[in-house]
């Protein structure tokens, strides 16, 4: 079954007030496509997880700085001096994760559980005490799983059922996202016939993807070209 669908559709299944993940590790795997045709159409009060925000002017800055974020889930900001104002004025709530505890909560999500137990961060002031968990004679700090209604995906190839095979630092959360999100848009600019890739090569298998937008091209957004995965 094909799954391809229109920008414009695949971009307004999304409700204002949604929890959206956005697939990328700084630009590369950034779906620039997806998060443009978000700012068009104007869907406010979103949740945001990004592993970055992008540099003022690009990508989910964009959304931001548009007014349409009411929360975002990340890494770091610091390089969007923008984002950065507009969390210290209390326009913008963020939420900051270490890295590799971004990518385990939404692993996490992903591979259906509700959290995981860690000691990273049992002393800090970031923990709460109803975070501690005592088991066994040791303590404990649990972790919850973070979810989301929908996940927007860069894939560099694609096939019409939804296989997808990333390139690059976009391998980082892309495929996470995929399995931890209800509803999974990609866009690609490189679409075929099913086939087209041996089993190993596929990152995100078909089951994970609703919806596939093709792209004519790449614009400047995406900075260097992606190179074709070898088949």
């Amino acid at each position: 079954m094909k799954k391809n669908q229109t920008l414009e559709n695949a971009i307004a299944a999304i409700p204002s007030g949604a929890v959206v993940m956005v697939g990328g590790f700084g630009n590369p795997g950034t779906p620039f496509s997806l998060i443009n045709e978000l700012v068009r159409q104007g869907q406010t009060g979103l949740t945001i997880i990004k592993n970055d925000a992008n540099e003022p002017g690009h990508g989910l800055s964009r959304l931001i700085e548009n007014g349409q974020v009411r929360k975002l889930i990340t890494t770091h900001i610091g390089l969007n001096k923008g984002v950065i104002e507009l969390m210290n004025q209390g326009d913008l709530e963020v939420a900051f994760h270490p890295q590799g505890m971004l990518a385990e909560k939404i692993r996490t999500a992903g591979a259906g559980s509700f959290g995981f137990l860690t000691d990273i961060g049992i002393d800090s002031e970031i923990t709460r005490p109803e975070d501690l968990l005592e088991w066994q004679g040791q303590t404990y700090k649990v972790e919850m799983a973070l979810p989301a209604a929908y996940a927007l995906i860069h894939a560099a190839q694609a096939d019409w059922i939804g296989n997808l095979v990333y390139q690059g630092s976009a391998i980082n959360f892309s495929p996470l996202m995929a399995m931890a999100a209800n509803h999974v848009i990609v866009e690609t600019p490189d679409l075929g016939a099913p086939g087209r890739f041996k089993p190993e090569q596929v990152h995100t298998p078909g089951a994970f993807v609703d919806s596939i937008v093709p792209l004519e091209s790449l614009t400047s957004e995406y900075g260097i070209l992606e190179h074709h995965v070898r088949r």
